[in-house]
């Protein structure tokens, strides 16, 4: 595949000179930001799954299986829905002065976690988590669809998934630990209040990109020339946000019951889980970078883009159903064994995917737009993830059923994969409307 077909979808006047200007401030430095944001992010959001296995939290509350599925459910609901207004934010406000207002408000909202006294207040505040999260997925793809080539975007989104993977594996152990040695309350309030020293080399480093003047004005054109109903009618957002959904069925299983369900199924105790969801996580950040590294190089050296992509991409959703195997298996050894790898191998589809969803069939001007709609699908299915499994939980008795559901998704999954997101079906760019 050439240069040429390899931005299938090409970008309009403007984002040339975004892209000109992003790359003169070191583009790898401001991923490696990008990085911790999406790290602190995940962070943050995974943190509640060691919260939910704690005794001490769910006794105070009285919390019952369904009132937990609710509560890892209410930042995913709020997460989905804020994804498009904020991709629309992103496409004509720039990164710099948005991202930073809805870092500043999720971290002081999971501070204020740590106060709440009543089961509603808790939920609460992850409404707010994750309407202020909304964010992090929009800026993050515009700025690495402005600023990274092709050739390297699977590098570069395998590293910003190492962020969000490195960040919930360490998010289970470290909330575990803080919850151990102090309580859920100081987890929650340290885990808010430290993240926000992110902030200062971000208002430092970042080149302002908010559009003034006349400068307004091209943004505005240049994202209308993709407009919403392009964009609902394309088959490739339908195809990714299926993908995704699946996708996030799983990792959000994991992030938000595998520590309850190593305690009470396998009978470690809630540090112990910590390690072992620790494992999982770094599994699968190691094995998307490595993956999104090796698909760059197949492509560098001749290899047709979308193709060496779908195959990583139906490769780890086929390796990832193996967690079944963990289910039914009565050797603890082997249970831990099988979540590490089936978790690990879904890290052949993490940056490939989303370099085929976010970066080759996407055009430049409706990036945030696009991942927004896209990452609403993935939102919807952290709600789903945590209320499903919950119910299924609640009526099988077992967590035998909700891996089961989990294999079904990854196999929809595969073939959304294989069969939607073709090039000629992406969002189509209208012509550049005149200046007025």
């Amino acid at each position: 595949m050439d240069s040429s077909e390899a931005r299938i979808a090409p970008s309009v006047a403007g984002s040339a000179d975004m892209d000109t200007a992003g790359r003169a401030r070191s583009p790898w430095g401001i991923l490696a930001l990008l990085c911790v944001g999406i790290l602190i992010a995940f962070l943050d959001r995974s943190s509640i799954s060691a919260v939910l296995a704690d005794k001490e939290f769910t006794q105070y509350f009285g919390l019952s299986p369904q009132q937990r599925g609710w509560l890892g459910a209410a930042f995913f609901w709020s997460y989905a829905l804020a994804q498009v207004p904020m991709g629309w934010i992103a496409d004509r406000f720039g990164i710099k002065y948005p991202y930073a207002i809805c870092f500043l408000f999720w971290c002081l909202a999971t501070a204020a976690a740590g106060t709440m006294t009543a089961f509603g207040g808790i939920i609460i505040t992850r409404i707010f988590v994750g309407v202020a999260e909304g964010m992090v997925n929009p800026a993050s793809y515009r700025w690495i669809r402005l600023n990274v080539p092709e050739r390297h975007a699977g590098t570069a989104l395998g590293l910003l998934l190492m962020g969000n993977q490195t960040g919930t594996a360490i998010g289970a152990p470290i909330a575990a630990w803080l919850i151990i040695n102090h309580n859920w309350r100081w987890m929650f309030f340290l885990t808010g209040i430290l993240a926000l020293l992110w902030l200062i080399p971000w208002m430092l480093c970042v080149r302002d990109d908010f559009p003034r003047g006349e400068k307004r004005a091209e943004a505005m054109r240049s994202a209308a020339t993709v407009p919403i109903r392009n964009v609902v009618v394309s088959p490739v957002v339908w195809g990714a946000m299926i993908t995704n959904f699946c996708y996030s069925y799983f990792l959000y299983y994991c992030m938000t019951w595998m520590p309850s369900y190593l305690v009470e199924r396998r009978g470690l105790s809630l540090s112990q889980s910590g390690f072992y969801t620790f494992f999982s996580f770094a599994g699968i950040a190691i094995v998307s970078v490595v993956a999104g590294w090796v698909a760059d190089r197949i492509i560098e050296r001749g290899g047709r883009a979308i193709v060496v992509r779908k195959a990583f991409v139906v490769a780890g959703f086929f390796g990832a159903t193996s967690v079944l195997f963990g289910a039914y298996t009565d050797s603890l050894s082997a249970a831990l064994f099988w979540n590490v790898f089936s978790l690990s191998c879904l890290g052949l589809a993490s940056a490939n995917n989303l370099v085929l969803t976010k970066i080759t069939l996407v055009p430049a001007p409706a990036v945030g737009l696009v991942t927004g709609v896209q990452h609403l699908a993935a939102g919807l299915s952290g709600g789903t993830t945590a209320l499903l499994s919950g119910w299924l939980l609640h009526v099988s008795g077992g967590y035998e059923l909700p891996m089961k559901v989990i294999v079904v998704f990854l196999i929809v999954g595969a073939a959304s994969n294989l069969i939607l997101l073709r090039p000629r079906w992406s969002p189509k760019v209208n012509a550049v409307q005149p200046p007025a």
